[in-house]
């Protein structure tokens, strides 16, 4: 589906005068306004510090996931991008405060290249920002075209999300105590699947559907979110993620698929295991990641997450809520492909996987 010829309710575009050939989710139309968008909400009446920290954090980048999904979304179920506009900016914004709140947790000095926002400004003046950018959500739905009664919904869906998303973190820094594999989707699918699943529940409340049915509509993208974790936890022994080191995860303590998936394989390794992950950051040596790689490898640990990764990707690509709605399927594939992409090297040696 083409998008409509629309006018952003800041100022004209040029995109008003075009039609796109792009895949929705690869499409940039719109997305210099989401931008613009969560910049103006990040200021607020005047630009002070917080709003600065904000501003310097979304200057990063990033892949705007969020923001392409809640566009594409809308579009995909008969809406013009430009309506959308505000509704990818919300979930932006909440996705971000996940971030900067992540990093302190964690304490990742670099995320997409740049210093943190901790790093450069403190602990105290990082939690101030993600709390921002927790609120700020909430008052882009004031931009929104939208009844009263959608930006109710729009609003519950944000506060359900948002509290699944917390839950979800807590859960996982709690892994460590007990890494099975139950608690590790229980975690995962809160933490990075209700957000995945947040801009299609708004698109589908925008275009008119009621909130139960938003919601089932919304549920396969639960497991995108899952697919994307795995992925992640992968990358991060077994690729790049931009945090300008490898082994992230172990540093910081973090139960990630392949640990959990490991000590399923090879109980005996428990203690050792622990006990790096136990271990302060800074003690954690290049070689004892090398040597967690090699071991992942050697058990078969590795192979069975990523055939995980694989069985996912036909359980969403099978799922019959996403294949009634084509366009929606259709960016689904495009976003399952997109979170793939890092790790395509490594599933290109997977048995039946096209090469």
């Amino acid at each position: 589906m083409r998008p409509e010829a629309a006018q952003p309710r800041s100022r004209r575009s040029i995109h008003d005068e075009v039609r796109v050939h792009v895949r929705p989710l690869y499409s940039d139309l719109y997305l210099e306004e989401v931008v613009e968008a969560m910049n103006q909400l990040a200021m607020g009446t005047r630009l002070e510090r917080s709003g600065h920290m904000v501003q310097e954090h979304l200057s990063t980048g990033g892949k705007r996931l969020r923001a392409r999904l809640a566009l594409a979304a809308g579009e995909a179920l008969g809406g013009r991008r430009a309506q959308s506009v505000p509704w990818a900016a919300a979930c932006e914004l909440l996705h971000n405060a996940t971030l900067v709140h992540d990093d302190i947790q964690d304490e990742d000095r670099i995320r997409r290249d740049q210093p943190t926002v901790w790093v450069r400004h403190g602990v105290g003046q990082a939690i101030n920002c993600g709390d921002l950018l927790l609120m700020l959500p909430f008052r882009a739905l004031e931009m929104l075209e939208a009844t009263g009664q959608q930006r109710w919904l729009l609003s519950a869906a944000m506060a359900r999300r948002a509290e699944a998303t917390v839950r979800g973190q807590s859960l996982e820094m709690d892994l460590i105590h007990s890494p099975t594999l139950a608690n590790y989707l229980r975690a995962t699918s809160g933490k990075t699947g209700a957000l995945l699943a947040l801009p299609v529940e708004g698109a589908a409340i925008l275009a008119g559907l009621d909130a139960s049915n938003a919601a089932a509509l919304a549920a396969p993208f639960l497991n995108i979110g899952l697919l994307f974790q795995l992925q992640d936890d992968v990358l991060d022994l077994y690729g790049d993620k931009g945090r300008g080191e490898r082994g992230c995860d172990l540093k910081e303590g973090k139960v990630s698929i392949l640990v959990v998936e490991h000590l399923q394989r090879r109980p005996e390794d428990r203690d050792w295991l622990m006990q790096l992950l136990a271990a302060p950051r800074e003690r954690t040596s290049p070689a004892d990641i090398e040597a967690c790689s090699n071991r992942f490898a050697a058990s078969g640990t590795l192979d069975a997450v990523l055939g995980r990764i694989l069985d996912l990707v036909r359980s969403c690509e099978d799922d019959p809520l996403l294949r009634a709605v084509p366009d929606l399927h259709g960016i689904a594939k495009d976003l399952i492909a997109l979170c793939l992409q890092p790790i395509s090297h490594l599933l290109r040696q997977m048995p039946g996987v096209a090469k």
